[in-house]
């Protein structure tokens, strides 16, 4: 069937809106928690900021919002989602966070390994969003884009190598929620294009789709969920970096 022919998708606002927030919020929350990965000492110690900061980033930040912005998608057909492989979308974008803030955050920092982690990180981000596509349940083909589809990996590397310099360059609650702010813009700009890169073409009549996860408030209830715990981390990280300076002084 021609892509003429395509489902439309119609975004939900408020859900829109939640994507970017949550988006905000995970952006700032690794923002603070990729402070000690520098200042780290020892590996352990290492490992548990870099941890803490790409779950922050990859779960919060990118996964949550892009998974949100996909429930924002509303079309004339029924949609659900493939667990395993939506789990699997978000392992991918935490591992690849690690990745990028590992690299990046250790050792001395230069151009050259922030250009290396932004890349992989991007590449992780992009894998993690056509991953999430293709947990997608529903009686139509998805077409891409090639245009697009480069355009939004592009977006996405881009993306990361701003948010690894701002991690490890930034500091004070002003600087930080500004690059929060543009870094939701960033992220919602890979999503969104990546979403008009596809075109959803109907399948034939009579064609069977397997049963997924779904549920009229299940983004709402992610953005709950999501921002209850990054809000906790948050203050958790605000309060050890307090007790610190306290006992500096």
């Amino acid at each position: 069937m021609p892509i003429d022919h395509a489902i439309q998708c119609i975004h939900d606002p408020v859900l829109a809106i939640l994507s970017y927030v949550v988006s905000v919020l995970g952006s700032f929350t690794a923002l603070q928690l990729a402070i000690a990965i520098p200042t780290a000492v020892g590996t352990g110690q290492r490992w548990r900021a870099i941890t803490a900061a790409g779950i922050a980033m990859g779960g919060g930040a990118i996964w949550a919002m892009h998974f949100i912005a996909m429930l924002a998608c509303r079309m004339n057909v029924e949609v659900t989602y493939d667990l395993p492989i939506t789990i699997g979308s978000a392992v991918v974008a935490v591992v690849s966070c690690m990745a990028g803030l590992g690299i990046a955050g250790t050792g001395i920092f230069n151009w050259g390994k922030l250009i290396i982690a932004g890349v992989l990180m991007g590449l992780g981000v992009t894998g993690m969003h056509y991953a999430g596509m293709a947990a997608m349940l529903m009686p139509a083909d998805t077409v891409y884009n090639s245009n697009l589809v480069i355009a939004s990996a592009a977006i996405a590397i881009v993306a990361s190598i701003v948010a690894l310099w701002l991690a490890f360059n930034l500091r004070g609650w002003g600087q930080m929620l500004g690059s929060a702010l543009v870094m939701g813009v960033a992220v919602c700009g890979m999503h969104y294009t990546g979403m008009l890169a596809a075109s959803f073409v109907p399948q034939e009549a009579g064609a069977t789709v397997a049963r997924g996860v779904s549920g009229g408030y299940l983004g709402i209830g992610i953005f709950v969920v999501t921002t209850a715990l990054l809000a906790a981390v948050l203050t958790l990280s605000l309060v050890r970096q307090r007790q610190r300076a306290t006992v500096r002084i």
